[in-house]
This record gives structure tokens, sequence and C-alpha cells, in this order.
């Protein structure tokens, strides 16, 4: 999954949300599940994510929704093999936007 969001310090949980393509409910239960996701919060409470918490949403949907891991088992795979889990997720997501751009340049000729 490639999420679409314009280079921004922070994102509110809407936008956030509409990239993934899940309701906001879900966002902030993943926050309470997954300690890696720390978004700030300004003094209304608003939750504002840094473009790190959106690398760790994109690594958590990939386990959850892609591959199919139940939360106690993305939580310990995370837990477990954070780095390899991050590199190999940061090497599929580069393949995926050049496949992408191959499509593209396809659907143009």
């Amino acid at each position: 999954m490639h999420v679409d969001l314009p280079e921004k310090l922070y994102y509110s949980i809407g936008e956030v949300a509409k990239a993934f393509d899940v309701n906001t409910s879900l966002i902030r239960f993943w926050e309470k599940e997954f300690d890696v996701l720390q978004p700030k919060k300004n003094a209304k409470g608003n939750r504002k994510f840094t473009p790190n918490d959106i690398k760790n949403l994109e690594l958590i949907y990939h386990l959850v929704k892609d591959r199919g891991f139940t939360l106690e088992g993305a939580k310990t795979h995370l837990k477990e093999h954070k780095h390899k889990t991050l590199s190999n997720f940061e090497i599929i997501r580069k393949l995926e936007t050049v496949k992408a751009e191959l499509l593209k340049i396809k659907d143009q000729l």
C-alpha cells in the first residue's frame, strides 16, 4: 500500500485515516495497541502525526491488513524483528513505487 500524503511536519488524524482508507477510530485503536505510535497532541487533544508515525502506521497496516497478522502477532513481530521488518518493508515500498511508475509509462506508450 502506497500512502499519498503531502510532505508536512504534522498530519491530522482525518488526513491519515483518509490516506489509509480506514476509520479514524481504527487509527486511535492502533495508537493504544502499538507502543511505536506516539502522535503529538495539542492543547485541545487533537492528534498530530509525524512522518515517522506515518511510516510506523504503514508498517502496522502492512502486517495486519496485507499479511493477515493478528494484533498480538503484529506486536510480537515488531518487538522481535523491528529492524529486519522495517528494512524489508522499505524495500517492498520502493519496489511498489517503481512498479507504479513503470505501469504509468506503459500506459503512456
